[in-house]
């Protein structure tokens, strides 16, 4: 069993949805030895034919692979893989690591944490952020929370899979860096939505106003990209805003954990779980302007 962090690194990755699959891929083509599970067996069957192995369930990843990623929708789902039955801690132990890449809550990372050390395992929280492009692209921005040596273990394969890779602090940083990143994204595409709707409804044309505004102060990689997808009406997902409507109310939970007030957030909130309750919860989370534009 191998702690080098090289390409003689067995990995396990558990979660193949719209960003766990391309980046399951780049790890194969990496040349990383792979073993799949995820719950849908399109994805499975995709990567198998690609190369990787196959396991019945969790435990089995982890029998067969001594650094396991996971790349999970939500909480419970990050904590049925870890606790449930046939479960990764029921194989877990001394050399094996744990990177959860999921976007779940920080008081739940910091208990599976303690749960995943007491077997004598390693645990990192990794978070990413750059959408579906950015997992295929393997140009994601991953928040990194752990101990420094079993970070230095995971640094490798996360450098196949990220640009910008921040070793943010201990476990449950980051997770905490995301959370401060879906406010800071919810918050602008929501300003970013307003702001187009105002334009169009002044009968000035928005996409000029959106080329003054990428040159000046109010520039923004959201402004840029996704004001685009508000002026084609173009809500193909990158990232569902079912998903981040998720995010957002693990943002609140922490931030009432913390005694942190995050008025902002609640506009975007409200939008995320109206786009939801609509039957629009599958487009972009950038679909926000449909709101904005009552549509």
């Amino acid at each position: 069993m191998t702690t080098s962090g090289t390409l003689e690194e067995r990995i396990g990755f558990i979660g193949l949805g719209i960003m766990g699959r391309p980046m399951a891929r780049n790890l194969l083509v990496a040349g990383y030895r792979l073993t799949v599970h995820s719950r849908s067996p399109g994805p499975v069957e995709d990567l198998v034919a690609a190369g990787a192995g196959r396991a019945a369930n969790p435990r089995e990843v982890v029998e067969r692979a001594p650094f396991v990623i996971t790349m999970l929708p939500d909480t419970p789902d990050l904590e049925a893989v870890v606790e449930g039955p046939n479960g990764l801690l029921e194989a877990l132990g001394p050399g094996h690591l744990l990177v959860d890449m999921s976007t779940v809550d920080p008081i739940a990372t910091r208990r599976l944490g303690g749960a995943v050390r007491a077997r004598g395992a390693g645990y990192v929280d990794a978070p990413v952020s750059g959408g579906q492009k950015g997992a295929e692209d393997a140009t994601l921005s991953i928040m990194v929370g752990g101990s420094v040596p079993d970070v230095g273990r995971a640094m490798p394969v996360l450098e196949q899979l990220g640009r910008t890779i921040v070793h943010v602090g201990e476990l449950g940083a980051g997770q905490i860096a995301k959370a401060a990143n879906q406010l800071v994204v919810g918050v602008t595409i929501e300003a970013v939505a307003e702001a187009i709707a105002l334009a169009e409804a002044a009968g000035v044309d928005a996409a000029k106003v959106r080329d003054a505004l990428l040159g000046g102060f109010a520039a923004s990689r959201i402004l840029e990209v996704h004001g685009q997808r508000m002026l084609d009406r173009s809500f193909q997902p990158g990232f569902r805003a079912r998903l981040h409507l998720k995010d957002a109310r693990i943002i609140r939970r922490t931030a009432e954990e913390l005694g942190v007030p995050t008025p902002a957030l609640e506009v975007a909130l409200a939008g995320f779980r109206r786009l939801v309750e609509t039957g629009r919860g599958d487009l972009d989370h950038s679909a926000l302007a449909l709101l904005a534009r009552r549509e």
